[in-house]
């Protein structure tokens, strides 16, 4: 396999490449530059290479390869969405740097870099990750590979972009209402949001209260899962997408806390279509839905503005921000303490519906978007609430799943008249990633996305 047909195969076929000793780590990073240099002034998915850092990283990775050590990610380019420190840069945010560079890594950085890992650079993401798109003031629109005028979701929108372009591999995200698994299905990629306290993610631990993770973004599911392991410190997740999951019984849920939302007939039948997949893998998918109530509703709109007050009100320069960022800090400001710590224990009533749900399905299956991709700009100049209002509607499935901190895979399916990708979700437990991982390796061993590419 030449070095350009490897930045398509994924990180975790890159990985092997490297431990076989078909190419080295300098040699794959030097392509993955160059397809960054070609792409990324059109796609507009990095806020920064490191180009020198990483060929430093690149040569230290080959001595490790060439000394014997074997780690998932041990010379693979990766990036890294703009949320989290890496010593020595800014952390922007989405937005103007607030803040002098890091002294230290955040633990997600130090981790990849311990595993040995190549950090390319850093992915642009929305003011304060507050978006379902990636569209900043500061630093341009994030547009989607697969057609330049559509949006690639948010907030991990740079890290979609950057391994649906075929610049990397793999990639970090966050997701405090669907920021990894929106990107992933716009992009025609993998994602998967992890369970609550899976992996350490500090500073953004505990700042979205208890709404936000990391997790990983890839273009197959064994990228996902050998950087979850790095991640995780934690063997198994690669193994798990290599094998199948044996017959589970999978609940095909089309009902959010506030009903059954509109859905584009594509995207529908792509739901459909997946149901009957499954049962032809030799699955149970039954059409049922947890009993939750519109509780999940009300408990991510307070958990999710008052985290947004808070982080606002964290910043030396918060009239630095966009107009409709400190409009959400405003709405938010308006639900006390006492609101949201009621809000925060009423989680509990939650858990033990889903945990008795549970005990009669193994998966949950639900839809994805709903909607086409927005265009670019579609938002532009939009005051806070607006923009909320509208982006809402594109993403009713995300946010219950944060509010419960549940294990969510963001599963390619297939793509509409447009050539735009569309997929699905499926839900698991808590600490489910492996059956979730296992589960999306059988789907796309049976009906592979990877082959098809965007021309960008």
């Amino acid at each position: 396999m030449d070095l350009d047909e490897l930045l398509w195969a994924g990180a975790d076929a890159q990985a092997r490449a490297l431990r076989d000793g078909t190419v080295t780590a300098p040699d794959l990073l030097e392509a993955v530059l160059r397809r960054a240099d070609e792409v990324n002034p059109r796609v507009n998915a990095f806020r920064v290479v490191y180009t020198e850092a990483a060929r430093a990283a690149a040569v230290e990775a080959q001595r490790r390869l060439d000394a014997g050590e074997r780690t998932p990610l041990l010379g693979v380019p990766v990036a890294m969405k703009d949320d989290l420190d890496v010593a020595g840069d800014v952390t922007t945010g989405g937005g103007l740097p607030q803040l002098p560079p890091a002294s230290q890594d955040s633990e997600v950085a130090a981790r990849l870099a311990a595993a040995g890992a190549v950090l390319v650079g850093k992915t642009l993401l929305p003011d304060r990750g507050l978006w379902p798109f990636t569209e900043t003031l500061t630093y341009g629109a994030t547009r989607n590979p697969w057609d330049l005028g559509r949006s690639t979701g948010g907030s991990s929108g740079g890290s979609g972009a950057a391994v649906a372009a075929g610049i990397v591999g793999a990639a970090t995200g966050s997701d405090g209402g669907g920021s990894v698994r929106i990107p992933a299905a716009a992009c025609g990629i993998f994602g998967l949001k992890t369970s609550r306290g899976l992996v350490p993610s500090e500073p953004l631990a505990g700042r979205w209260h208890g709404l936000t993770v990391v997790g990983p973004l890839g273009r197959r599911v064994a990228d996902a899962a050998a950087m979850l392991e790095v991640l995780t410190g934690e063997p198994g997740y690669l193994s798990a997408a290599e094998t199948d999951p044996g017959p589970l019984r999978i609940a095909l849920s089309w009902r959010t806390p506030l009903g059954n939302p509109v859905i584009e007939k594509q995207r529908k039948r792509a739901v459909l279509e997946t149901a009957d997949r499954l049962r032809a893998l030799g699955h149970q998918v039954d059409v049922t839905n947890p009993a939750l109530g519109v509780a999940p509703a009300s408990q991510f709109f307070v958990r999710y503005h008052r985290a947004i007050t808070d982080d606002v009100a964290a910043l030396p320069h918060p009239e630095w921000l966009e107009a409709r960022t400190r409009g959400m800090a405003r709405l938010g400001s308006r639900f006390s303490d006492r609101v949201l710590a009621r809000m925060r224990a009423a989680e509990a009533g939650l858990q033990e519906t889903m945990a008795e749900f549970f005990t009669r399905y193994d998966v949950i299956l639900q839809p994805a978007l709903v909607l086409r991709q927005s265009r670019v700009g579609r938002y532009h100049g939009r005051g806070a609430l607006q923009t909320l209002a509208g982006a809402s509607m594109e993403i009713p499935y995300f946010p219950t799943w944060n509010v419960l901190g549940l294990p969510v895979a963001a599963v390619p399916v297939g793509f509409d008249a447009g050539g735009l990708p569309m997929g699905v979700q499926l839900v698991g437990p808590a600490l489910s990633e492996q059956r979730l991982l296992s589960l999306s390796g059988q789907v796309e061993r049976a009906h592979p996305w990877v082959n098809r590419r965007p021309v960008v």
